[in-house]
């Protein structure tokens, strides 16, 4: 007798999850290309005995696929992802390759075909480095059951799918201090089925525009008060301003890190320390200026019964992601934290690298009168 049994209401996302934990837990999946399959792998945990099983494997046929950020850290200026050939699987190369700050290009580049971009997408997806060795596999060979294997246009889809499952599962009032009258309203789905959290404070009054902020998680800053960044100021100071202004909503996003994750996050501080500013640390681990999407944070709102907003945020990418969700940004305002020694050059870097609205000099001065 044979069971089958789906309750999956579309076994291609389904599957792009379940490659999700896999790659996470650092083992390889398949992904089933329009143009045929491949095994790809993580570079993250990549020991000598996984390298030598996956040499054997690929029979010299396997390379690295690295993203454009990546490349350009390593000497070569493109806007697109590439691939490096593996003749053999070399732990250390490719280390060097995807993760050391004087790595240096050593073999030719080739332009990055679907699969590969699709492999990157499921490193993106899992929170993991963005670089992975991938091997080709050839028609009729046979496969080990145990292995996910993964639809690459699912993966390709898989963002703007779960953008629209987000759904409420929990609601409960949750008294904070200067705002006794607040209601945690949390929402399952999108990315990975994280789960994320709408803040509502007061009463606001939907009819009209809600004033509302999309913070993005920042576990350093938000809650053991790290003087790397402003983030946890700009938390308190929006629920303060909201629970004395008519109320609104803080949206509390799971995408720690720009988008990359707590692991990625500390890499990234660990460069820091080494001197290098918030954007090129990124840069060097692969990361683009900012990976974080704020679609499914207007889907949030929406579910809220929100349709236009007086925005309180200092990023222009913000206002513009509401904006192309449909949403009326009636207005927007800046919350901005305390500039310290150790913060004031990654302020900085946000209003001259990526257009933030940031008086540097007025903070200094109200600070200085303080």
């Amino acid at each position: 007798m044979r069971l089958v049994l789906s309750l999956s209401d579309d076994p291609a996302i389904t599957a792009v999850e379940r490659a999700i934990m896999e790659f996470r837990s650092a083992r390889p999946v398949i992904i089933d290309g329009t143009s045929g399959s491949a095994l790809v792998l993580g570079i993250e945990d990549l020991d000598e005995v996984m390298a030598e099983q996956i040499e054997a494997l690929a029979g010299g046929h396997a390379h690295l696929v690295l993203p454009p950020a990546r490349l350009r850290r390593l000497g070569l200026e493109r806007d697109t992802a590439g691939i490096i050939a593996l003749p053999a699987v070399d732990r250390e190369r490719i280390e060097a390759l995807a993760l050391k700050i004087d790595g240096r290009i050593d073999a030719p580049v080739r332009a990055a075909g679907p699969i590969d971009e699709e492999a990157l997408e499921l490193a993106r997806l899992s929170l993991v480095l963005p670089a992975v060795i991938v091997i080709p596999l050839a028609a009729g060979i046979e496969v080990d059951p145990s292995l996910i294997r993964v639809s690459g246009p699912a993966i390709r889809s898989y963002r703007r799918a779960k953008t629209l499952d987000l759904k409420i599962v929990s609601r409960a009032p949750v008294p904070l201090e200067g705002a006794p009258s607040s209601e945690f309203v949390v929402f399952r789905g999108g990315e990975g089925m994280r789960d994320q959290v709408a803040i509502i404070v007061g009463s606001p009054d939907v009819a009209k525009p809600v004033t509302v902020r999309l913070h993005s998680a920042c576990l350093t800053g938000d809650l053991f008060g790290s003087l790397k960044c402003d983030c946890g100021d700009q938390l308190r100071e929006t629920v303060r301003f909201m629970a004395q202004n008519d109320g609104g909503i803080l949206l509390y996003l799971d995408q720690e890190g720009r988008g990359n994750g707590i692991a990625n996050k500390i890499r990234a501080y660990k460069l820091q320390a080494q001197g290098y500013d918030t954007y090129d640390a990124d840069e060097v681990l692969g990361f683009s200026a900012d990976q974080r999407h704020f679609d499914f944070a207007a889907v949030m709102l929406q579910k809220l019964g929100v349709s236009s907003v007086r925005l309180m945020t200092n990023n222009p990418e913000k206002i513009e992601a509401l904006k192309a969700a449909g949403l009326d940004v009636a207005s927007d305002h800046r919350v901005l934290g305390r500039p310290t020694a150790e913060n004031v050059s990654y302020l900085a870097s946000k209003r001259d690298r990526a257009g933030h609205y940031i008086d540097i000099e007025g903070l200094l001065a109200a600070s200085a009168k303080d």
